[in-house]
């Protein structure tokens, strides 16, 4: 069986590495917000070129923080909305819901499940106040419609990048973001510092860039916006003992902030082989019953899942397992038909609903072997 996701051999390179990093955490007696931490912190705002990384238990609690902390800070108000697209994956919802705040779902675009940038308009009202764009499946949503949207309404922009681990680490990221395409290359944080916002990763073990546990973070230029959360994801405490705002416990752990340290180097390189796998499924896939998925061989996609398309997704999954091909569906219900969201069941989303229906995602990792590529791609071909 070709496995959907073999995290074992994934991380099998770095065995060593691990250990070594566990004994040094044992030595050194430090377990909770630790240099480690500290480290990755530095780390990851360089690469993702950001002032600011603030470490968290999970990425579901980064939404969370970043909402509760624009609250804190009087930039939001419980009961305002949030825009947010219809087919993400339930978190996003969740997480608005945690911090007291109202969802209003946007359909996506069929091409590339990223929410549709010319629908969100119809959708701001005088009780919108922010937009959720999800990087799904590790692709950039259009960020420069959706910013230059947030500029002329006043509305703050929370990134949900928790499948999209590298997507911005590299000056072609906020280059696209950037509405001013004059400005210079010492300017690329232009976005960040104008539009106050913030982005949140996890570090789930399957992510691009996983942990062998929880981890999240949060990543962030506005310098109020840091200083706060980094007080909330701890009891809400700057000092020991005093305690300025009702906080949480949500603490990246020591331990896995060191074995993201020793992950980190190797992010690009990794979504280097996905984009290759990538480019061999788009280009080798020859089915009519299959839908291949957009992408514009840009650097803005990091492939955290590889998402097919089919009108008969059962029958599909079904051969494919029989050849010995693992796969996922990424994901089956929409969150409004979620029995958890029931409020919601009345409303249609015609898009959501037929992505949530047809979607497979094929094997895709960066120690899928040429000849695993070779097998999967012969096997669909013969669909």
């Amino acid at each position: 069986m070709i496995p959907f996701l073999d995290l074992k051999k994934i991380n099998e390179p770095y065995e060593t590495a691990f250990q070594d990093k566990l004994k040094l955490v044992l030595d050194n007696g430090w377990y909770i917000l630790g240099k480690e931490v500290e480290t990755f912190e530095k780390a990851f705002a360089e690469y993702c070129q950001t002032e600011y990384c603030i470490g968290v238990g999970n990425g579901f609690d980064a939404l969370i923080l970043i909402f509760k902390g624009y609250i804190q800070l009087g930039k939001l108000q419980k009961g305002d909305e949030v825009i947010v697209p219809a087919n993400t994956y339930i978190a996003s919802i969740l997480a608005i819901l945690q911090a007291d705040l109202i969802p209003v779902l946007v359909e996506p675009k069929l091409e590339t499940y990223n929410i549709d940038p010319d629908l969100i308009q119809k959708k701001i009202n005088s009780k919108t106040k922010a937009i959720l764009a999800v990087h799904l499946y590790g692709q950039l949503a259009e960020m420069n419609k959706i910013n230059q949207i947030a500029i002329e309404n006043n509305l703050i922009i929370v990134e949900d990048a928790a499948q999209a681990h590298g997507v911005f680490g590299n000056s072609k990221k906020n280059k696209s973001q950037i509405p001013n395409t004059d400005v210079q290359e010492n300017n690329l944080k232009y976005k960040i510092n104008n539009l106050k916002s913030a982005t949140a990763y996890s570090f789930y073990p399957g992510k691009n860039l996983g942990c062998l546990g929880d981890g999240g973070a949060i990543t962030t230029n506005d310098s109020e916006l840091a200083k706060v959360l980094f007080s909330l994801r701890n009891y809400g405490s700057e000092q020991k003992y005093y305690n300025e705002y009702i906080g949480v416990n949500s603490r990246l752990d020591e331990l896995q902030g060191a074995f993201l340290n020793v992950k980190l180097p190797n992010l690009n390189s990794d979504n280097d082989k996905r984009r290759a796998i990538a480019k061999r499924y788009l280009s080798e896939i020859k089915n009519d019953k299959i839908i291949l998925p957009f992408w514009d061989l840009s650097d803005n996609h990091v492939f955290h899942l590889f998402v097919i398309r089919t009108s008969n997704r059962e029958d599909l999954q079904a051969y494919l397992t029989q050849n010995n091909i693992q796969t996922v569906i990424h994901y089956p219900v929409p969150p409004h038909q979620q029995k958890a969201l029931k409020d919601w069941s009345n409303l249609s989303f015609p898009i959501t609903e037929k992505i949530h229906n047809e979607v497979l995602s094929l094997p895709m990792s960066p120690v899928l072997t040429d000849e695993e590529v070779s097998f999967i791609v012969a096997v669909l071909n013969r669909y």
